[in-house]
C-alpha cells in the first residue's frame, strides 16, 4: 500500500472508507471535547456580558449565543448516531454554522466596542480562528473538503462583512488577517492528514502482519490451545474414543532414489494438499506428516460423531488421489495405504519452540503398525475400529497378524480402494 499524494486517497475503495471510518472513530472523542470546551467559552461569554453591555445589546448577544449553544449540543449529540463516522458532511455543516454564527456575536462586539470607543489594541471578540482550527482537525484527511468549507466559511463571513462595510483598509486588513490564518489551517489540515495516513497504512500492515501470523498459529495449533497457551496454561487432554489414522506412501524411497529432489517435493506436496483437503471435508484433524506419512485424527479437537466412520471416510478419499499422484511422480508404482485404530489418546503441546498439538498412546502406536499390514491402495483397521464403524461392506474376515511390540491383533483390511472410494473386501 502506497501513501497517496497531498490530494489524492487511497486507490482502493474499500481501503479508503475504512481508513475514514477508522480516522473519524479515534477523532471522535475530541470532537466532542472540542465542543464541549466551545459551549464552556460561549457560557463565559454569558456570564461576563451583562456587566458591560446594555439591556439591548446583551439582549441580541444572548439569542446568538443561544443559538450557538444550541447548535453545539446538537453537534455533540450527532457524534452519538451509528452512522456518523460514514457522514463528514455532519461535521462540515455544523462547524461552517458555529463559524457563521460566530461572526454574528463577533459583530455585536464590536459595535459595542466602537459605542464605548475602546483603544485597547488586543482581541475583544470570540477568536474565529480556533472554529477554522477545530474544523482544520475534525475533516483532516479531506483536504478537498476542509478547502470547501473554509471557501463556504470565506462566502458567509463576506456576506456579513460587506453590507456594513466603508472603509477598504478596514476590508483589506480583514481580509488579509482572515487568509492568512486560513492558510495556516489548510497546512494544519494536510499534515493532520498525512501523518494520519501514514498511520493507518502502518497499523494496516501490522494488522495484516498479525493476521498471517496468527493463521500460521491456527494451522499449527488448535485454537483452544492456544487460547491456553496465552494465558499460560498447560496444554494437555485425554481424548476415551478417538481414530487415529495413518497414511503412508508405498514404494516412496525406491522412488527418492529414480526421481529429482524437486520432483519428489512436489509429489509429497500433492499427496499432503490432497490429504488436507479430504481433512477438512470429513472433519478430520491433520496432526502431522513424518516424512512420507501423514497422521491424523477423528474424536480429537475436531468433534466429527462416529469417529470410526469418520476416519474410514477420510482414507478412502485420500486412496482415490493415488491416480493424481501417479500423474505427478510420472511412475505407476506409486500407491498408498492406511491403518486405522480407536481407543484412547492423550494431546497436548510440548515444548515452548516449534510448538505443536501432537497425540499419544498405544492407540497412535497401534494405528502405525496397522498402516504397515494393509496392502497397496488398501486399509488396515483394528478390530476396536470394526465394531464402532456402521459400515463394514468393504472389510473382508478378520485376520490375526502379530504387530511388533503389540502382539497378535485382530486386523480387517480391503484390497484396493478405486477411484469410486469404494474398497474391494480382502480374502
Amino acid at each position: 500500500m502506497e501513501q497517496p499524494g497531498v490530494f489524492s486517497t487511497f486507490g482502493d475503495r474499500a481501503t479508503e472508507a475504512r481508513y475514514n471510518e477508522t480516522a473519524r472513530t479515534l477523532r471522535t472523542p475530541f470532537v466532542r471535547l472540542y465542543s464541549v470546551l466551545f459551549m464552556s467559552v460561549m457560557l463565559a461569554y454569558s456570564v461576563v456580558n451583562p456587566l458591560y453591555l446594555d439591556p439591548v445589546e446583551n439582549a441580541r448577544l444572548a439569542f446568538w449565543l443561544g443559538v450557538a449553544l444550541m447548535t453545539t449540543g446538537i453537534y455533540i449529540g450527532a457524534t452519538f448516531w451509528r452512522d456518523y463516522v460514514r457522514h463528514p458532511m455532519v461535521d462540515f455543516a455544523a462547524l461552517l454554522a458555529i463559524s457563521l454564527i460566530v461572526a454574528r456575536i463577533n459583530f455585536v462586539l464590536f459595535d459595542h466596542l466602537l459605542h464605548i470607543h475602546d483603544d485597547l489594541h488586543a482581541v475583544g471578540v470570540v477568536n474565529r480562528l480556533a472554529i477554522t482550527a477545530f474544523a482544520a482537525v475534525t475533516l483532516a484527511g479531506r483536504p478537498r473538503l476542509f478547502l470547501a468549507w473554509l471557501g463556504c466559511d470565506l462566502i458567509g463571513w463576506l456576506g456579513q462583512v460587506l453590507p456594513g462595510q466603508a472603509a477598504d483598509a478596514a476590508l483589506a486588513y480583514a481580509l488579509l488577517s482572515y487568509l492568512s490564518g486560513a492558510l495556516v489551517m489548510a497546512a494544519i489540515n494536510l499534515a493532520v492528514g498525512r501523518t494520519s495516513r501514514a498511520a493507518f497504512m502502518l497499523a494496516d500492515s501490522l494488522d495484516a502482519e498479525r493476521a498471517r501470523n496468527e493463521e500460521l498459529v491456527l494451522n499449527m495449533l488448535p485454537p483452544t490451545a492456544v487460547e491456553r497457551i496465552r494465558t499460560g496454561q498447560m496444554v494437555a487432554d485425554s481424548y476415551a474414543d478417538a481414530s487415529v489414522i495413518f497414511i503412508d506412501m508405498v514404494g516412496f524411497s525406491k522412488l527418492a532414489k529414480r526421481v529429482s529432489p524437486g520432483h519428489l517435493v512436489e509429489l509429497l506436496n500433492s499427496f499432503f494438499n490432497h490429504a488436507d483437503a479430504c481433512a477438512r471435508e470429513h472433519g478430520v484433524e491433520k496432526v502431522k506428516t513424518v516424512g512420507d506419512a501423514y497422521l491424523a485424527i477423528a474424536g480429537g479437537n475436531v468433534p466429527s460423531g462416529n469417529s470410526a466412520d469418520a476416519a474410514i471416510a477420510f482414507a478412502r478419499a485420500v486412496l482415490c488421489g493415488v491416480d493424481e499422484l501417479r500423474r505427478v511422480a510420472g511412475v505407476d508404482e506409486v500407491g498408498l495405504r492406511a491403518g486405522i485404530h480407536s481407543g484412547p489418546v492423550v494431546g497436548g503441546v510440548i515444548g515452548a519452540t516449534r510448538m505443536a498439538y501432537d497425540y499419544w498412546g498405544d492407540t497412535v502406536n497401534i494405528a502405525a503398525r496397522l498402516e504397515g499390514t494393509a496392502a497397496a491402495n488398501g486399509i488396515a483397521i483394528s478390530e476396536s475400529t470394526w465394531l464402532r464403524a456402521t459400515d463394514r461392506s468393504s472389510f473382508g474376515p478378520p485376520n490375526m497378524i502379530a504387530l511388533k511390540g503389540v502382539g497378535e491383533t485382530c486386523v480387517f483390511q480391503t484390497a484396493v480402494v478405486d477411484a469410486t472410494g469404494e474398497g474391494k473386501a480382502a480374502a
